[in-house]
């Protein structure tokens, strides 16, 4: 019994510290996605053009780091 409400006295007393914890890592991976479909949309802009040999490698790198975010 005293088991259980000290776990629950510290399961409320951390519950901030874990919401910010857990708020920062929700706004990294959103960051992450954003950026690597921004880099997915900018390589595949220039692999359109002349520029393939900058656009494969940024379509790559986006690609990774949105499948990175995600998982």
């Amino acid at each position: 019994m005293l088991d259980a409400v000290l776990r629950t006295i510290w399961t409320v007393i951390t519950l901030p510290f874990r919401l910010v914890i857990w708020l920062v890592e929700m706004l990294g991976r959103l960051t992450g996605l954003v950026l690597g479909f921004v880099l997915m949309v900018v390589g595949m802009a220039l692999m359109a053009g002349p520029f393939i040999i900058l656009g494969v490698p940024l379509f790559i790198i986006g690609l990774l780091l949105t499948l990175r975010s995600l998982g």
